[in-house]
């Protein structure tokens, strides 16, 4: 009879520490999520400060790609433009995701507004990267559409080595705080200040006004860096990623975000349970906003079945330690 094949679920977001969301833990009920625990044990445990431009839920997914990289240089470009035939194999050059955004400029600040919202289509995204091209090319860096509407796959050795903040961190906060500041970053700076005039000019976003959705005027790099040759491994089996919680944890949707964990509750991590039930072995990786816990199915002995059947831990005491 064929092993059970091996089952991992990881969720973004699970703890978070802004007030609403932290202000709703207390009263969270995740009966599968607290069955699910009771029965893995905590196999790794990676906690960084808030700091860090690659939040827990990146970091996780490298590790479990086999991905080993500095703060900030997660390739996610480069595995995405090898995983869509752009690069080959051996490409040893950097790659970074450009993602179109709408920059809120305040009274003392200009905040990175989430990218994901823009609401953007394929056609305006090819007309976008037509218009940007020249000026890109103009750097040295090569310029290729993404799967993604709104977001570019970007070429060029700048990328090796510069760390560059996910936008998970950076959504909601004044621009200035999340910027590379290393001086290879400079001609990228520019860049984005010729590329707010050139959007502004652009019929897309006249289309735009027009619809009442907001201008598309400026982009942020993120996911930087070179992805070494065989990485990840042949046969690496990538998680099950969960984005169910991220919106309503970056808007700080105390209520948004505990009914999208219910829902989760009652969905993936029932599913989850129900394999592990069946006898699979299953991984549950949970990440806030400083760590990441990865639970996995270890052998327990006695006192730990014990342990387990009457000491079940409480769903928000795990994610108010993440």
């Amino acid at each position: 009879m064929a092993e059970p094949s091996p089952r991992h679920l990881l969720i973004p977001f699970a703890g978070r520490g802004s007030p609403a969301c932290r202000a709703a833990l207390p009263a969270l009920r995740l009966p599968n999520l607290e069955a699910l625990l009771s029965r893995l044990s905590l196999a790794e445990a990676d906690t960084q400060d808030e700091s860090t431009r690659s939040p827990p839920h990146e970091r996780a997914l490298a590790s479990a790609l086999g991905i080993s990289a500095p703060d900030g240089c997660i390739p996610w470009a480069a595995l995405e433009a090898r995983q869509a035939g752009i690069a080959e194999p051996g490409d040893r050059e950097g790659w970074g995701l450009v993602s179109l955004c709408n920059w809120q400029v305040g009274i003392d600040d200009v905040v990175l507004g989430d990218p994901a919202a823009i609401e953007i289509d394929a056609a305006e995204s090819a007309a976008l990267l037509a218009a940007a091209h020249p000026f890109f090319e103009e750097d040295g860096i090569a310029l290729h559409p993404s799967p993604t509407p709104g977001r570019w796959l970007a070429r060029a050795h700048i990328f090796e080595g510069l760390a560059t903040a996910s936008i998970d961190r950076a959504v909601g906060h004044p621009i200035s705080q999340w910027s590379p500041l290393a001086e290879a970053a400079r001609p990228l700076r520019r860049l984005q200040n010729e590329m707010q005039m050139l959007l502004y000019t652009q019929r897309v976003n006249d289309d735009r006004a027009a619809r009442g959705v907001p201008p598309i005027n400026s982009f942020w790099l993120s996911g930087t860096g070179a992805l070494e040759p065989g990485v990840p491994p042949a046969g690496t089996a990538a998680p099950t990623v969960s984005d169910a919680l991220r919106v309503a944890a970056l808007r700080d949707d105390g209520l948004g975000w505990a009914e999208a964990w219910q829902a989760l509750d009652a969905g993936p991590v029932a599913g989850l349970l129900a394999a592990y039930t069946a006898g699979a072995d299953v991984t549950l990786t949970l990440c806030g906003d400083r760590t990441a816990q990865r639970h996995a199915v270890q052998p327990r002995g006695l006192v730990g079945w014990a342990r387990s059947l009457f000491d079940r831990p409480r769903a928000a005491s795990v994610l108010e330690a993440l």
